[in-house]
């Protein structure tokens, strides 16, 4: 029916057929000169140009390994790791693309994923936080390079969140059960708890500041006083000079979160936990004191799953932490939202969902950027459709070490994304990996000079070429880059 009706009203069928006989026979895997990942090149060239293997040749050391082999020259082995990432390795087996076809022509020191997976296993907490320097560093020399965080000179935003990462094996270390919504459903999983700081602006997509692996049981705002601290920190070495702005869910609404950002000098918009004390101060708002807002796309309620448009918000002045030292007066600002389970109600009934922050913009304006905290779920999306679609060992130092590779390699593409341009600056890292990175190409070398030979008619070809041109020079040397 579908095949008569496109003939008769869309005239002859144009069907997608294979155009050759093929046999059994016909498919072989013999190609030295091949290319699998071309784009690796120019994003490898510019974690080259920004001292990516400079920096963690300075930071990471493993003085006392199990293994001596194993834990030389972590340097490489880690950049072969990133890259590997950067292509979509998901395990630590597929890093073995590397090594395929005319791949291992164009990357020196290219490394084994049985060499990687004994140096990851050498990894101790302390190393773990050695990774975490590496990051912040090379973050602040993508900056340099990169016009990587547009208006961070009027302000920028650092958002700090947790995931829960589910694991099957009954030999992970560190893996417990843990709570986690889905579907704005509170959920009980086994898994291990990466807690995540990012940084972003109002023209920007957010790159990773911080990452750090914990145990699945782990209370959400373990240690997030100091991953803010660090996150501030990291954010001023990267050359944002605006005001900061800390946004964070009701597990950071804490004493440890709001003083990291007060010490500072940041701003902080932050959920309450609902108390007494709370719910004395919601109820003292004037029913006129509520002002109707309407969001700019339609947003879920954390709580019932259900989609809003349309809510009102209100102010007052509150005082946090009153029985501390460290009691601090600002706004109170409340959202609140018709509940959609009480449809025939003889009067509205309400939820609350407040908010505490020290900003100075307009009421609905502060209630808009408070909710565009949910950027940071962007950033975890794009890490579970790559390197943490799983925690490939069974040593806690080990997934400690893939995490924070992870978020190297995160901030590695958002870069080359900037450099490409157009609409790839805020494009995905799967989008990037398909249009820019995974792109097959020959590899020959008239006069001997590397050239590669990439697909006629190649739908994102400007913005490859985009970014090869802003990564490589004029007049590369012939010797091959180091992955």
């Amino acid at each position: 029916m579908f095949s008569r009706i496109n003939r008769t009203q869309f005239g002859k069928a144009l069907p997608v057929q294979v155009s050759h006989r093929f046999s059994v026979d016909s498919a072989v895997f013999d190609d030295d000169h091949l290319v699998s990942c071309a784009g690796l090149v120019p994003v490898m060239a510019l974690a080259e140009r920004t001292g990516l293997s400079e920096v963690l040749t300075q930071m990471v050391y493993i003085a006392a390994p199990r293994i001596k082999s194993g834990s030389a020259n972590p340097a490489p082995k880690l950049v072969t790791l990133i890259a590997g990432m950067c292509a979509g390795a998901d395990c630590i087996d597929d890093v073995d693309v590397l090594r395929s076809g005319g791949m291992k022509t164009l990357f020196d020191a290219v490394y084994a994923p049985s060499t990687i997976g004994t140096l990851l296993r050498e990894f101790t907490f302390g190393h773990a936080r050695q990774l975490e320097s590496v990051l912040a560093g090379h973050l602040a020399r993508l900056c340099e390079r990169v016009d990587l965080l547009p208006g961070a000179d009027v302000r920028a935003f650092v958002d700090i969140d947790s995931l829960l990462r589910p694991v099957y094996g009954h030999a992970k270390q560190g893996a417990s059960y843990g709570h986690t919504k889905i579907a704005g459903k509170q959920v009980l999983r086994k898994g291990l708890s990466p807690l995540a700081t990012t940084i972003s602006t109002d023209l920007a997509a957010p790159v990773i500041a911080g990452m750090r692996l914990r145990a699945g049981k782990s209370n959400s705002g373990k240690g997030a006083g100091r991953m803010v601290a660090q996150a501030i920190a990291t954010a001023r070495a990267a050359g944002i000079t605006g005001q900061i702005l800390v946004r964070g869910d009701s597990a950071y609404g804490t004493r440890a979160v709001i003083g990291a950002a007060r010490r500072a000098g940041a701003q902080f918009s932050l959920v309450l936990t609902k108390n007494t004390a709370v719910q004395k101060a919601i109820d003292a708002i004037p029913e006129d004191g509520w002002t109707p807002v309407r969001y700019p796309g339609a947003v879920q309620d954390p709580d019932t799953g259900a989609w809003i448009s349309d809510a009102e918000v209100a102010e007052i002045s509150y005082t946090a932490l009153a029985s501390t030292k460290d009691a601090i007066t600002a706004r109170l600002i409340v959202r609140r939202v018709k509940d959609a389970r009480h449809h025939d109600a003889l009067f509205p009934v309400w939820r609350h969902h407040p908010f505490f922050t020290n900003s100075d913009e307009p009421l609905t304006d502060a209630d808009i950027t408070h909710r565009r905290h949910a950027i940071i779920e962007t950033t975890f999306a794009d890490l579970i459709d790559g390197p943490l679609a799983h925690m490939p060992s069974g040593h806690f130092g080990a997934n400690s070490a893939w995490v924070l590779c992870a978020a190297i390699a995160h901030n590695l593409l958002r870069a080359a994304a900037t450099l490409a341009g157009g609409r790839h600056a805020a494009a995905r890292t799967a989008t990037l990996r398909r249009k820019i990175v995974n792109v097959a190409a020959r590899l020959t070398r008239p006069q001997r000079r590397p050239v590669l030979h990439l697909p006629t008619h190649w739908p994102w070809a400007d913005a490859w070429l985009a970014l090869w041109r802003n990564t490589i020079e004029p007049h590369p040397p012939p010797h091959c880059i180091t992955a």
